[in-house]
């Protein structure tokens, strides 16, 4: 057992199986802190209706691929036995059992409770301080705004990786909340530079995602679809070949071909990130990474800047991403390029392929300097005064 106490992370990954970059969303949290000299816990909740088996057929939670799966990647990362899953209303669990967690959780530093995605009042209630992270800026802010939904209420602190949630250049509402603004953090040691220069400009991600467009003040703040579509001639204005691996339906079919004319490959996401390793030895096998951002995040000035951009950085692979308002809280021009229009990101990435090599270092100094889990979960503790 580590000294310092134990630190809660609770959110959602067995709802989301075959998810690799999902899922290092919440290692680099659970590492850090063990790092840092914390133990820690892992709690989740599994809808029943979502739990299928590994043909795809509906099955109990207990023997679902869901569950396999997340104890796989948890034990290959020596949580093996750091993990609960509830479900049947917290009344059944999987991996401790709940009067354990009742336990742990009462003697814990914090719990950290991602997207207020947990919601068990028994088990949060017993928390000394309950920490909401906010991953997502935007939706659940003027969701609450408008009176739609609250996900902040019960917490004692919030934090968000919205930089600029709170200052006046930032549309996000704040809702009278105080807060907390933080980078995300890579543990290096997972992700040391990767050899070689890579095969391509490379991304992972979703089409549209769960959430849909909201209307706040009079503005329509949308998806990735609706920033990327100003994007998908890129290909065809530089030399370096572009590929994507996105989760999009066929029933975005003129998108697909809107894609496709304009030059990207497009690769199935459940082949290269099926899992931690298989995301990993993607974004390492890529020569850099083009960064198309939620169109919340870039409308509203967030200062959101994306895990998977900082796994890109810790490999040492150049990032060029779409300012959110990022540029004004992280250096820019060497390593990590920003860009709003279509030929500053023509231009970025000329820049990136010209000066590969200086590029390519000075992306994972930046990840060392910035990103590094001791350093940014460290900060994160005092700012949340946890000694």
């Amino acid at each position: 057992m580590n000294t310092r106490g134990t630190v809660v992370v609770a959110g959602s990954v067995a709802q989301r199986p075959g998810n690799g970059g999902h899922v290092w969303v919440f290692l680099q949290y659970l590492l850090g802190f063990r790092r840092l000299g914390f133990d820690v816990l892992f709690l989740d909740r599994l809808e029943p209706a979502m739990c299928v088996d590994a043909e795809g057929r509906p099955s109990p939670p207990d023997a679902s691929a869901n569950m396999s799966y997340l104890a796989r990647v948890f034990e290959a990362f020596g949580l093996g036995d750091r993990y609960a899953v509830f479900w049947d209303a917290g009344a059944q669990a999987l991996g401790l059992p709940r009067e354990r967690v009742l336990e742990e959780v009462g003697r814990s530093a914090l719990v950290l409770n991602v997207n207020g995605f947990f919601d068990d009042e028994d088990v949060l209630s017993r928390s000394a301080l309950r920490v909401f992270l906010d991953i997502d800026p935007g939706f659940m802010h003027m969701w609450r705004a408008l009176g739609l939904h609250d996900a902040f209420t019960g917490h004692d602190a919030y934090v968000t990786i919205g930089e600029s949630v709170g200052s006046a250049e930032c549309r996000i509402p704040t809702g009278g909340i105080d807060w907390i603004t933080t980078p995300q953090p890579v543990v290096l040691e997972h992700w040391p530079r990767a050899a070689g220069s890579g095969h391509a400009f490379t991304s992972v991600g979703s089409w549209r995602g769960p959430f849909a467009p909201i209307e706040y003040e009079g503005e329509t703040y949308g998806l990735r679809v609706h920033e990327f579509r100003n994007f998908a001639e890129l290909p065809r204005l530089v030399a370096d070949p572009f590929e994507i691996a996105l989760d999009i339906d066929e029933a975005d079919e003129r998108d697909i071909e809107l894609l496709r004319s304009g030059g990207w490959a497009l690769r199935e996401p459940r082949e290269v990130a099926a899992d931690p390793w298989c995301y990993r030895d993607y974004v390492q096998s890529s020569s850099a990474e083009l960064m198309v951002a939620k169109n919340m995040y870039v409308r509203s000035r967030s200062g959101w800047f994306s895990d998977r951009s900082i796994c890109y950085l810790a490999s040492g692979r150049p990032v060029l991403a779409e300012d959110t308002g990022f540029s004004r809280h992280h250096p820019v021009g060497k390593g990590l390029l920003q860009f709003s229009t279509l030929e500053e990101a023509a231009e970025g990435a000329r820049r990136i392929t010209a000066d590969y090599d200086s590029h390519a270092r000075a992306a994972r100094a930046l990840a060392e300097e910035r990103f590094d889990s001791d350093k940014v979960l460290g900060n994160l503790l005092a700012k949340l005064g946890v000694a």
